[in-house]
C-alpha cells in the first residue's frame, strides 16, 4: 500500500493512471483547434488558462509539463501569476497590491478613456495619437509598478526627434503616472521633477515671417472666391486664429462698438467649436476698418444663411477646421499670387508686426491676441520690430547726446 502512494505521488503531475492501460491526462484537454486548455487551484480557487498550440499529442504533452510545473512553483511559494499568464484577466485577482497587475498599455488606456469628459476633444485627440502611436510601442509592456526613469530614458535617447517632440511625449506619460500615484496603483512616479533633453543647438529666438504689404495685397487679388478675400483680410487685420475664424458667428460681431467676441474655436477633432486654446483666449478683438470692410463684404454670402460668418463656397457649409481652409483656399491663393509659402498663422504675425511697427501699444497688442501679460510680445517680436524700425532710438540721442556728438 506504501508502494502504491509513493508511485502515485510520483506521477500526480504526469496525468499517469495507475491502473495501467491508456494514459489519462488530467487537467489538460484540447479547447480548440488551435489551443489546449489547463486546469489548477491556486489560492484555493480553480483557474483555467487557455495556451495558443494546437492540441497535437506532442503538444499536450508539453502542456501537461507545464502544468506541472505550474503547480510545483505553487507548492514552493514562487508562482507568478502574471509571469505565468502576462494576458489573462485573472492576474489582476491575484495582485499581491492595486497596481501589480497592470502593464502600462492596460493602465494608459482606461486612462486615457477617463481623460476624454475632461479635454478639449482637439488635446484629447492629440494624447491619443501620442499613447497609442508612441507610448503603446515604445514602453506598454512593462509592468505599471516596475516602470523606471531608466527606460523612459534609453527610449527618448534612442529616438530621432526634437526636444519639443520627447517634451510633449513626457507630458502626457507624466500626467499619466501622476494619476496612478494619486489611484494608489505605484507609489512614485519616475517622471516626477524630471524630464529628460538631449543637448540641441540654439534655435531662432521666433518663427516670425510674416507677409509685407505688397504680399498681402497680391495673396487677396489672387483669391479664386470672394469668400476666401474676407476671410484672409479678416485674419490679417485681427491677428486671429485660423480655428478662430472658423468658429467666429455673426451674433459675435458688435458693430455699435466695433469689436468681435472670441470664445470658441473650431479643429477637425471636435464635432463642435469648443473653448479658446487658453483663458486669456476668450477676448474683445478690436475691429479694425479693413475688418469692419471684409466683414460688409461677407454679408450677402452667410449673414441670413446660417450662424457662422466664414463659409466654404464649395459646399455652403461652415468650415471644418483650419486645414480645409490650408489646403482649397491658402495654399492656391499663395501659388496663383507668386508669393512664397508660409503656413496660415504667419496671419496672426504678420497682424503683430504691422500693429507694432506704426507704434501701436503692446499692451493693447496682447490684450487683441489674447496673451496674458507682455512677456509673449516681447520674447516673439521684439528681435523682428528692432529690424523693422532702424530709427529707433534716434529721438533719444537727439534729445539727451548732444553733449557727445
Amino acid at each position: 500500500m506504501e508502494a502504491r502512494t509513493g508511485w502515485a505521488r510520483a506521477n500526480r503531475y504526469r496525468g499517469v493512471s495507475p491502473m495501467g492501460g491508456k494514459r489519462q491526462r488530467l487537467g489538460v484537454r484540447a479547447i480548440s483547434d488551435s489551443s489546449i486548455q489547463i486546469d489548477f487551484t491556486y489560492r484555493g480557487q480553480r483557474c483555467r488558462e487557455r495556451i495558443k498550440l494546437p492540441p497535437t499529442p506532442t503538444n499536450l504533452k508539453r502542456a501537461e509539463l507545464h502544468r506541472a510545473a505550474i503547480i510545483d512553483a505553487i507548492e514552493r511559494g514562487t508562482f507568478d501569476y502574471e509571469t505565468t499568464f502576462p494576458d489573462s484577466p485573472r492576474r489582476f485577482a491575484f495582485a499581491d497590491y492595486q497596481g501589480a497587475g497592470y502593464r502600462l498599455e492596460d493602465y494608459l488606456e482606461t486612462w486615457l478613456n477617463r481623460q476624454r469628459q475632461h479635454l478639449k476633444a482637439s488635446t484629447w485627440d492629440d494624447y491619443k495619437k501620442i499613447v497609442f502611436n508612441t507610448l503603446v510601442p515604445a514602453l506598454g509592456r512593462h509592468r505599471l509598478t516596475d516602470l523606471k526613469r531608466s527606460h523612459i530614458r534609453e527610449w527618448c535617447e534612442s529616438q530621432n526627434v526634437t526636444n519639443k517632440r520627447l517634451a510633449n511625449v513626457q507630458s502626457v506619460l507624466r500626467a499619466a503616472l501622476q494619476d496612478a500615484v494619486n489611484d494608489d496603483l505605484i507609489q512614485l512616479n519616475p517622471l516626477f521633477g524630471w524630464k529628460f533633453a538631449r543637448k540641441e543647438a540654439p534655435k531662432p529666438l521666433d518663427d516670425v515671417d510674416p507677409f509685407t504689404a505688397d504680399e498681402q495685397a497680391a495673396i487677396l487679388d489672387s483669391c479664386a472666391e470672394p469668400q476666401h478675400r474676407n476671410l484672409f483680410q479678416f485674419a490679417f487685420w485681427t491677428g486671429m486664429r485660423t480655428s478662430e475664424l472658423a468658429a467666429l458667428e455673426w451674433g459675435d460681431i458688435d458693430t455699435r462698438r466695433g469689436i468681435a467676441r472670441v470664445s470658441r474655436a473650431k479643429t477637425q477633432a471636435a464635432d463642435e467649436p469648443e473653448g479658446t486654446k487658453t483663458r486669456r483666449g476668450t477676448r474683445d478683438v478690436k475691429l479694425l476698418t479693413p475688418a469692419l470692410n471684409a466683414l460688409e463684404a461677407q454679408k450677402q454670402f452667410s449673414l441670413l444663411i446660417g450662424r457662422e460668418v466664414f463659409l466654404n463656397p464649395r459646399t455652403g457649409e461652415p468650415w471644418e477646421g483650419d486645414q480645409p481652409i490650408r489646403h482649397s483656399a491658402w495654399v492656391p491663393a499663395l501659388k496663383r499670387a507668386g508669393v512664397r509659402y508660409r503656413r496660415q498663422y504667419q496671419t496672426r504675425h504678420t497682424f503683430a508686426s504691422m500693429m507694432l511697427t506704426a507704434g501701436e501699444s503692446p499692451v493693447w497688442l496682447a490684450q487683441q491676441m489674447g496673451h496674458s501679460d507682455l512677456t509673449m510680445i516681447a520674447r516673439t517680436y521684439g528681435r523682428w520690430i528692432t529690424d523693422a524700425a532702424p530709427e529707433a532710438g534716434n529721438r533719444a540721442v537727439a534729445m539727451f547726446g548732444r553733449q557727445t556728438l
